[in-house]
């Protein structure tokens, strides 16, 4: 097993025995399913319930897109696109597209905005390529990808014909039911489910967040080994000492009794970026609720130095850091002498890169500590699928023991609708005509 490591030791507090039984007595709950939101605990067994035959199929589909298609755009917002683009973004090759030759197709997301420009751009550089699709959402109706779909569907479909556009196109939706459903039923698509009780921010280890994975070439069966791991290692039957899901959630919960608001999550790893997005969403659509929560925000290290970290050394002390460090590089870089040495930096001469980003991530940490913010720091071995696979499931038991210990429902989103109503009765959407009244009025 790939061990991942979590140090609280420069948080500065002590764990409660009260709050140690908080977070056991939570975990319990999820484990159970019989805590708020109990519809949407199937991602609690799910890495442990995916078997070798479901990892075949998904990697199948993925296959014959990959025969077909240079290009596969994966269409989905939220949930149904930042855990695929998360592990995406870790396991690729920043500079890919600079290199000759390459080994798997390109995968691009869309209707994650509702941006003209974005649409545009991406169907004009589409047009020298060979194309294909992976749409995902529950109903089909979600505005943002919808409208994507559309006319990313007209394009395949133009281009292709509708018999070769249905080889070209995968849905991954509900499983009885819904306008997306309907669809690929009527034109032909391969189609995978999104369990019903898995909401969007925890469906990365379903085919939502697998097939487009799979697409891109990574190691969908070692993603999810690391996350059955990570399943055993965060148990309700393990001790809170060695449980680093219960450990986490309750430094979080105790840092936030103690007046600390804001977490900042951090790498210095930039592959992990999109890490920090899905965990942002993850975090702040789970707890952030009932006039609760704490704010989640991230920095990518050192970049941010230069720019945040000014704030996180002597800004508002309501906020505390997570760290995110990497053990092992993949690569090997040294960094060799200079005869004239103007830049000063001979005394760094034939040390690894990694040897002064690991410095300059100890020496950060001591001077935020220093500054008045407590720190968290979560070590993994290395950037791999089995490794990442193993965050993710951290992450995601950490949130539901942390919301359950905050006193809301981690699963719901009461909140996102209220935007979703403002926007269709501005687009005079059928049957919010009362609506559109009251809201050109305000306007």
């Amino acid at each position: 097993m790939k061990t991942l490591k979590l140090d609280i030791r420069k948080t500065g507090i002590e764990i409660t025995a009260e709050m140690k039984a908080a977070a056991q007595a939570a975990n319990a709950l999820l484990q159970s399913g019989e805590g708020a939101g109990n519809d949407f605990l199937g991602w609690v067994h799910l890495p442990s319930s995916i078997t070798e035959a479901e990892i075949a199929q998904i990697q199948a589909a993925a296959e014959r897109l990959r025969s077909k298609a240079d290009l596969v755009i994966c269409i989905g917002i939220g949930g149904s696109y930042l855990g695929a683009k998360a592990v995406l973004e870790a396991m690729s090759d920043p500079f890919q597209l600079l290199r000759k030759e390459q080994q798997n197709p390109t995968v691009v997301f869309a209707g994650q905005n509702i941006s003209e420009d974005y649409i545009h751009s991406l169907m004009e550089a589409s047009a020298e390529h060979s194309i294909g699709a992976i749409v995902i959402s529950k109903s089909g109706t979600t505005t943002e990808p919808a409208i994507a779909f559309r006319l990313i569907k007209a394009e395949i479909e133009k281009r292709y014909g509708k018999q070769e556009a249905a080889q070209r196109i995968v849905a991954v939706t509900d499983k009885a039911r819904g306008a997306l459903k309907t669809l690929a039923t009527n034109e032909g698509y391969e189609t995978f489910v999104i369990p019903d009780d898995v909401g969007g921010r925890f469906s990365v280890l379903t085919p939502v967040g697998l097939l487009p994975l799979a697409v891109a070439g990574v190691d969908i069966a070692a993603l999810v080994r690391g996350a059955q791991q990570m399943e055993a290692a965060t148990a309700d039957t393990v001790a809170f000492d060695e449980n680093p899901a219960a450990i986490y959630a309750a430094t979080r919960n105790t840092l936030y009794n103690d007046g600390k608001k804001i977490e900042i999550l951090g790498s210095y790893e930039p592959r992990l970026q999109y890490v920090n997005e899905w965990w942002k969403q993850l975090y702040g659509e789970s707890e952030g609720k009932q006039g609760k929560g704490i704010f989640p925000a991230s920095v990518t290290l050192t970049a941010d130095l230069h720019s945040m970290g000014q704030y996180i050394q002597e800004g508002e002390r309501t906020l505390f850091e997570t760290i995110i460090s990497v053990a092992a590089p993949d690569h090997e870089v040294k960094i060799e002498a200079d005869a004239e040495n103007l830049d000063g930096l001979n005394y760094l001469a034939g040390k690894r890169i990694s040897e002064v980003n690991r410095m300059a991530e100890r020496g950060v940490q001591l001077a935020h500590v220093d500054g008045g913010v407590p720190n968290i720091r979560i070590e993994i071995p290395a950037v791999d699928a089995e490794a990442i696979g193993g965050l993710l499931y951290f992450f995601e038991k950490a949130c539901g023991i942390s919301g359950y210990i905050l006193g809301v429902n981690p699963f719901d989103q009461p909140g996102v609708e209220a935007y979703k109503k403002n926007m269709f009765a501005l687009l005079e959407k059928p049957g919010y005509e009362e609506a559109t009244k009251a809201i050109k009025a305000r306007l």
